[in-house]
């Protein structure tokens, strides 16, 4: 599912990691989930590229287009918890990978033009695009299911895996224009009844974020009954049914019809 991807290599400080870039438009950067960029994650990239964008899809864990397996999530998690590019308990601070994901929507930026640069994070990525929001070239961040810090405690529930000067700048931005703010907005989804993102995460961001945050929270009925997830989790990609009408591939309609809204309007 990969041949039509391009690898290449980014480089920020010494850190290089792979990048598979698509399509021609603003780049719109996608952060895969555990275990890695599978089959569903690159489906899921591809209908952003046929929306006219052009997509980049960082390698963080995992191997690039191997299947979903149970034994392969284990394998992934076991590398995220001790990975210091990770920090999967942090509350009020935000995962050192995230400085290097910035430097990649710069360059994205930089490389493929527009108005500004897209991301979607999904699961333990799901947070980063709120710190990618320190770039001001990043115009269009999407959460689906934001599962960091993962919820061990009241506290981590609510908590969003940010820095105080990261969540200052998302307030800043999303604050209307006559206030003085850019009016950005953000887009969140999740399953209901996921406990690995629970809903304290979303309450949190309408509360403080009002009606820049969007939230679209599923009924776990409508999750893929097909799914090897123990429970539903993964909106657009392997909890999704890929057929018109089914809530889950609205949801993913909806994520780039807010691409679209973000990088291609006028």
């Amino acid at each position: 599912m990969l041949s039509d991807y391009q690898k290449t290599e980014f480089t920020h400080e010494g850190v290089t990691k792979p990048v598979y870039a698509r399509g021609m438009g603003p780049a719109v950067i996608v952060m895969h989930e555990i275990p890695g960029i599978t089959p569903e994650v690159v489906r899921f990239a591809d209908w952003v590229v046929d929306a006219g964008f052009r997509v980049y899809m960082p390698e963080l864990l995992g191997e690039a287009g191997r299947p979903v397996s149970r034994s392969y999530v284990l394998r992934s998690m076991a590398k995220l918890c001790i990975s210091r590019e990770f920090h999967i308990l942090a509350s009020h601070s935000s995962s050192p990978v995230t400085d290097w994901l910035r430097a990649l929507a710069r360059h994205a930026h930089e490389e493929a033009g527009g108005k500004g640069v897209g991301a979607i994070g999904m699961c333990f990525s799901g947070n980063f695009a709120l710190s990618m929001m320190m770039e001001p070239s990043l115009m269009a961040p999407v959460l689906s299911q934001p599962s960091m810090p993962f919820p061990l405690g009241a506290a981590r529930k609510a908590a969003l895996h940010v820095s105080p000067q990261e969540w200052q700048c998302v307030k800043d931005r999303c604050a209307p224009i006559e206030e003085g703010g850019r009016g950005d907005k953000i887009l969140g989804l999740r399953f209901k009844g996921d406990r690995l993102s629970p809903p304290q995460k979303f309450e949190t961001l309408r509360r403080e974020l009002g009606d820049a945050f969007e939230g679209i929270e599923l009924d776990d009925s409508t999750a893929n009954p097909d799914s090897i997830a123990p429970q539903p989790h993964s909106v657009v990609t392997n909890d999704l049914i890929d057929r018109d009408g089914e809530p889950t591939k609205e949801a993913a309609r909806r994520v780039i019809s807010f691409f679209q809204e973000r990088l291609l309007s006028a």
